[in-house]
């Protein structure tokens, strides 16, 4: 009896699991494109020429833009800040 019941439960766990793994979770949405194959290798060219691509497979980089601030400027800010705070720090 004993045998029969973890043979069962064996059967509908290996049932559950094949019936579970069959459907795709997220469900597959068909891409479809709105650009030619053209009109990407020219958006890729222009991103490599600006040197905003650091490999083939690797997201554009994110340009920083250079701060107007001298050190003095940033220093004296920074000093304004933390005297008229509460929380100075650990």
């Amino acid at each position: 009896m004993n045998t029969k019941n973890i043979t069962a439960a064996i059967v509908l766990f290996a049932a559950a699991g094949t019936a579970m793994a069959e459907s795709p979770y997220p469900p597959e949405t068909k891409f479809v494109s709105t650009m030619t194959r053209a009109q990407v290798i020219a958006e890729l060219q222009q991103a490599q020429a600006k040197g905003l691509m650091a490999n083939d497979n690797n997201y554009p980089i994110v340009v920083q833009t250079r701060s107007h601030l001298s050190h003095s400027e940033v220093a004296s800010q920074s000093k304004a800040a933390t005297d008229n705070s509460l929380y100075t720090g650990a």
